[in-house]
């Protein structure tokens, strides 16, 4: 069976890359028979995100009886981090994986230290989780323009 060239993704360094099809309301696709717009897009990896999955359980792990600031500067640094190495490309899917994540890890994480017998989403909605207590939510962080595309 012939393969098509046009069609392969490949991995380097964490990131997918392949061709990507920009259809007529603006969405991006990696479908190949989708009418529209072709071009080479590049996005983080799954097993990039995989990876990340881990060291932010180890962060949030039962044993860790650090403040909770230093466990959210902890945890905002390992995000910040894998932010800037994957700000290249197409991201929100990946960092809206990534933000869900969290969340569920960091309302277990408070659920368990303070003892909350429920669910933990009405002492601990989204928006304290991402605001008050000052997780960093990296969907929202704003994109800055490179300087080599300002010409």
């Amino acid at each position: 069976m012939p393969v098509e060239g046009r069609a392969l993704t490949s991995g380097v360094l964490g990131r997918s890359k392949g061709p990507v099809i920009d259809d007529e309301s603006g969405n991006t696709r990696k479908d190949p028979d989708a009418s529209g717009r072709r071009y080479l897009g590049a996005s983080p990896s799954k097993q990039s995100i995989s990876r990340l999955k881990p060291k932010v359980r180890n962060i949030l792990r039962p044993g860790n009886v650090g403040s909770w600031p230093e466990v959210r500067d902890r945890l905002n640094r390992v995000l910040m981090g894998w932010s800037h190495y994957y700000s290249y490309g197409t991201r929100a899917s990946a960092y809206r994986a990534i933000d869900h994540d969290v969340y569920e890890r960091v309302l277990h994480f408070l659920r368990r230290r303070h003892k909350v017998r429920s669910r933990g989403t009405t002492h601990f909605p989204d928006a304290v989780v991402f605001g008050k207590l000052g997780v960093v939510r990296l969907y929202r962080i704003p994109v800055d323009v490179p300087p080599w595309a300002l010409w």
